[in-house]
């Protein structure tokens, strides 16, 4: 297991010529933890999987250092990190049997046969694959040729940090949500340093301890699930978590007190000195109900989820989402609605005002 720190890491691919630099990561000075569980959870082209080449040693950033249990691994190839990292798509020997594939990558590095034996056995037996240790490969499925993939990384007792590149995209989804209870159980038997890398939420929230949220190359938030559902502390990170996500609104700051469309709304507490910039009202649609001492919506459409009704509601120009419990009744006529002050943030230049 390995405690993995990026210092002052930047990168950025080369550019064409007469073009500016464009980096791929802005600055980072992250910490994994020994032993945690970690997703970096993000939209295409936000970086995650720069970010996992760099660690695993697949690219050396094109500035700063990344330690491995406090050591400089910036510049060594991926064979002295000892990491195990699984795919998208499974890497899988067909015409190999189940068990010849996980032996694989210790017969590379001459284990001896009982040994391998006694890894390879128990390995299965986590991953629930000791039935078909003498099957052909190609006959599995794809959730069986996934388990192959991460069995190969588990298989080896060196490994001190396990990578997982977006691996249940090809899963059908209830075997996706098998697999990763699978991983989740795994984790708390190992406790080998996990990294996954996703741009599904539920995956991330599901699997990991600790999310690590990225949006254009740098890292705007690293916390629990309940730390970034209840305080987003970018407006990204509230639009991106959650369904439908944060409800982001023009505000205005004036004498302390916060406003919307010279709607008054009440927080709890004073904004009297912030830096100057957009300031905008984040607030998610469960911490909104239809109130008459709120102020006047119009009412656009309603959608019934069975357990939950979402409201769409519009004031000025803004549609605000609204999260209605299934027995509640929804107004039809004169609609108004209030925020929870406990539950309301204020954003200046797209940052959580603290």
């Amino acid at each position: 297991m390995a405690k993995i720190e990026f210092k002052n890491i930047r990168h950025a691919y080369p550019a064409p010529p007469g073009q500016p630099t464009v980096y791929a990561l802005e600055e980072i000075n992250q910490i994994w933890e020994d032993g945690g569980a970690y997703a970096l959870l993000g939209p295409s082209g936000c970086g995650k999987t720069t970010l996992l080449n760099i660690i695993s040693g697949l690219l050396i950033p094109s500035e700063g250092s990344v330690y491995f249990d406090g050591k400089d691994m910036t510049s060594l190839p991926t064979t002295e990190r000892h990491i195990a990292q699984v795919f998208q798509f499974p890497v899988v020997y067909d015409t190999m049997s189940v068990y010849d594939n996980l032996a694989f990558p210790l017969r590379n590095r001459n284990v001896p046969e009982n040994k391998i034996k006694e890894r390879v056995h128990a390995i299965a037996e986590m991953l629930e694959l000791t039935d078909s240790l003498k099957n052909r490969a190609s006959g599995l499925t794809a959730d069986g040729k996934q388990k192959i993939s991460l069995g190969r990384g588990l298989v080896r007792e060196d490994v001190k940090v396990i990578m997982f590149d977006e691996p249940l995209t090809v899963i059908d989804p209830h075997l996706k949500w098998l697999l990763r209870s699978k991983l989740k159980e795994l984790h708390q038997q190992l406790r080998v340093t996990m990294i996954y890398v996703t741009h599904d939420q539920t995956e991330a929230l599901t699997f990991a301890d600790q999310v690590v949220v990225m949006y254009e190359g740098k890292v705007v938030q690293v916390g629990t699930p309940v730390d970034l559902f209840m305080s987003p502390q970018h407006t990204f990170v509230g639009n991106f978590i959650g369904s439908p996500g944060m409800n982001v609104l023009p505000g205005e700051i004036k004498n302390g007190q916060v406003s919307y469309h010279s709607h008054v709304i009440e927080l709890t507490q004073n904004y009297d000195k912030i830096p100057e910039g957009k300031t905008e009202i984040g607030v998610r649609p469960e911490f909104i109900r239809f109130d008459s001492s709120g102020f006047p919506v119009n009412l656009e459409r309603v959608e019934d989820l069975g357990r939950y009704q979402i409201a769409t509601v519009k004031h000025a120009e803004d549609m605000i989402k609204i999260l209605v419990p299934e027995e509640q009744e929804i107004p039809s006529e004169n609609p108004r609605i209030v925020f929870d002050p406990e539950k309301t943030h204020l954003y200046r230049n797209n940052w959580m005002v603290e």
